[in-house]
């Protein structure tokens, strides 16, 4: 090991430079990815299913928003374009998710929501919200 952050998984002629670049790129992905899930625009990778957590969503955006910020004027065309791009898409996707009730996914065994206890569904809405914050 050259002392490289996972060097193992770089390739061997990769510099320094470009592996902090690959990984700068790969969190910035992952942590848009996160967020996209969170707003309920892709499905979670295990269970498939959508879900809606706008809070924590909004943590994820104001980590980009943040590492804009610190890395300013330090990092390069591709990445500060990444930063952007990811910047841009998640904003618009809050926007929307804010602006529109997350409407669950579609399944044969739903309930009409007249018949639907109101106080049951916030009580597992903040069930959810809780247990969606711990890590």
């Amino acid at each position: 090991m050259n002392g490289t952050p996972f060097s193992e998984d770089a390739p061997a002629n990769a510099t320094p430079e470009e592996t902090m670049s690959a990984l700068f790129a790969g969190m910035v992905i992952q942590q848009t990815n996160l967020a996209l899930m969170l707003l309920g625009k892709i499905p979670h990778p295990e269970t498939g299913k959508t879900l809606q957590d706008i809070e924590s969503a909004k943590m994820f955006i104001d980590q980009l928003e943040m590492i804009e910020v610190k890395t300013r004027g330090n990092l390069d065309r591709q990445e500060e374009k990444l930063l952007k791009q990811s910047l841009t898409a998640l904003r618009l996707a809050f926007v929307e998710a804010v602006n529109s009730p997350a409407t669950p996914p579609p399944s044969g065994d739903a309930k009409p929501a007249a018949t639907e206890d109101p106080s049951a569904s916030a009580a597992d809405a903040e069930s959810k919200k809780k247990f969606s914050k711990k890590y």
